[in-house]
């Protein structure tokens, strides 16, 4: 069956803060000329929102920019920050950094704690008012080109193909949507932003994206245990040599939101970012805040580490990164929603001069010098060695060099260290299992910590069984051959859904078993696997997890 096209002016692949924000824009510029700018999002989620997993708390910046009355809008904002704590944990005890002491952009006065999803939603609300269209559970799996190269649209996948690649009954091929200009914003670790990185060399002269992963749960709590806006960073145990923390936010209606980050540079390949989540839990202090309290929902996301030094080119003939895809996190406000909203209004800007201007075929330069020129690269350029201070220093050397340097930033002093530091790959930072003691992680009581199992039925995560396997193996021989006879196979460890296995170890033939169905889509395997040999593809359009308000 041959697919069907439609055309738009501008199609958005992602319905997330960059790409919402992006067709917003672009319907505001239209409305200002007088003109019509078609705009379609795509989004791979059951629903906006369903994907989307942060924090959160959020600088307004961009809204305030974006849509100036949002309070007015009923915009989900959540709870203002009314206090904000750093605590530095020790096993049995932790220690409050004074808040005086930490650089003035670590502050979080005016900002808010509240799900991402539900402002999704909201944004996509909005959008569809000034006429975008919204395809959720669309997954967009191809880049289309024209004969020139140049980015000519997108392909959503098929769908009801068997996993034996058969078609089963109900059968429908995707659909081209075919664009003057297509906004990649597929957030970190995009499937088809990695095609265009290699197509147009967009990372030739950046330093390598760097990775965390950020495991989140959702509590409700006791109301004595419960302090509206109340913002906790933490750094320290249970992590060792890692760099990584967590994060304790008292949102709305007796909710805690809870989550622990570890960077995916570290070296033990026995390390298990959700396990070091759940110890996190029983520290005593953090245990007093949910006993008595229920979890209610559950996910994982990676997060771009790499900063300013790691923003690849933005622009390419045809088309555009905006938001995660390219990577705007500012890592130690732990912030990157006002960058990831700006970006996308910055594109649009210079997608809708171009159309107006009769220059559709003109790649978008302009959004290139606009970022630069911006509050977007300002925010990342004095932050830009924080991230990597701690990689080559360690966790305690490298948080006084990061205060040190952020805090010269901040008066004005930034000129002192003018140096940038690198990155490396994460996966390439993996250490050999014979190097290493097995991390004997604590059983689960079913209290205040769980299994993975329990963990992913909380994610809502759902496939359709019967489809070709989307976690894809360059190399079959590989997870036995190399990841399991050196590195004790980590995947089984970094994946926080449980979706790797060894199988057949008791039988004396060791094979891996890919548990797709359980996949939460946070893209972990496809950053830290140690021979770049798992690469994640979209699943059927509406798969994965459907977080209600993460």
């Amino acid at each position: 069956m041959e697919r069907d096209s439609m055309e738009f002016d501008v199609v958005i692949v992602g319905g997330g803060p960059a790409g919402l924000s992006a067709a917003i824009r672009l319907k505001q510029l239209a409305a200002e000329q007088e003109a019509e700018i078609a705009v379609c999002v795509l989004e791979k989620g059951s629903e906006v929102g369903a994907h989307i997993l942060s924090g959160a708390v959020i600088d307004p910046i961009a809204l305030d920019e974006l849509i100036p009355d949002w309070k007015d809008k009923g915009a989900p904002m959540g709870e203002p920050v009314t206090g904000n704590e750093h605590w530095i944990l020790r096993e049995n005890g932790h220690t409050s950094f004074p808040h005086f002491l930490l650089p003035p952009l670590m502050s979080n006065k005016g900002n808010y704690t509240l799900s991402l999803g539900t402002l999704c939603r909201w944004l996509a609300g909005q959008a569809e008012e000034l006429g975008v269209e919204i395809y959720p559970g669309f997954a967009a799996a191809e880049v289309l080109y024209d004969d020139a190269g140049a980015v000519r649209g997108v392909a959503t996948g098929d769908m009801g193909i068997a996993r034996d690649g058969s078609q089963k009954a109900g059968y429908e091929p995707g659909i081209e949507l075919l664009a003057k200009y297509t906004l990649f914003a597929e957030g970190c670790r995009g499937s088809l932003s990695k095609t265009l990185f290699e197509k147009f060399a967009l990372d030739e002269g950046c330093e390598p994206q760097t990775y965390g992963i950020g495991i989140k749960e959702l509590w409700d709590v006791k109301p004595e245990n419960h302090k509206p806006g109340l913002v906790i960073h933490t750094q320290g145990w249970p992590l060792h040599k890692e760099a990584g923390g967590g994060f304790i936010y008292h949102q709305e209606n007796n909710q805690v939101a809870i989550g622990f980050v570890v960077a995916l540079d570290y070296e033990n390949p026995y390390l298990s970012p959700f396990d070091e989540m759940q110890r996190f839990k029983t520290h005593p202090a953090i245990r007093a805040i949910l006993e008595g309290g229920r979890r209610v929902a559950y996910g994982a996301r990676a997060i771009n580490e790499g900063g300013l030094q790691s923003v690849p080119k933005l622009a390419f003939p045809g088309g555009a990164l905006i938001g995660c895809a390219a990577g705007f996190v500012n890592v130690p406000r732990i912030k990157g929603t006002h960058n990831a909203m700006k970006t996308g209004m910055l594109a649009a800007d210079a997608a809708a001069e171009a159309l107006s201007g009769g220059r559709a075929g003109d790649t978008l330069d302009a959004y290139e010098v606009a970022y630069r020129s911006s509050w977007v690269h300002k925010d990342l350029k004095r932050v830009r060695n924080a991230r990597p201070a701690l990689a080559k220093f360690g966790p305690f050397w490298g948080t006084l060099y990061s205060g040190l340097d952020m805090w010269l930033n901040n008066v004005g002093l930034g000129f002192l260290m003018p140096w940038t530091f690198g990155h490396h790959a994460d996966h390439s930072a993996t250490g050999k299992a014979a190097d290493f003691a097995p991390i004997d992680y604590p059983k689960p009581d079913g209290e205040i910590t769980f299994d993975k199992l329990s963990s992913v039925f909380l994610s809502n995560t759902n496939h359709e069984e019967d489809q070709p396997v989307h976690l894809t193996l360059k190399d079959a021989d590989v997870p036995i051959r190399i990841n399991y006879a050196d590195y004790a196979a980590p995947e089984q460890r970094y994946c926080p859904a449980g979706v790797y296995e060894i199988v057949g170890v008791e039988e004396g033939n060791p094979a891996l078993q890919i548990n797709a169905q359980n996949c939460v889509h946070c893209k972990t395997c496809d950053i830290k696997d140690i021979t770049q040999n798992i690469n994640w593809v979209t699943p059927e359009g509406g798969g994965g997890p459907n977080y209600p308000n993460m």
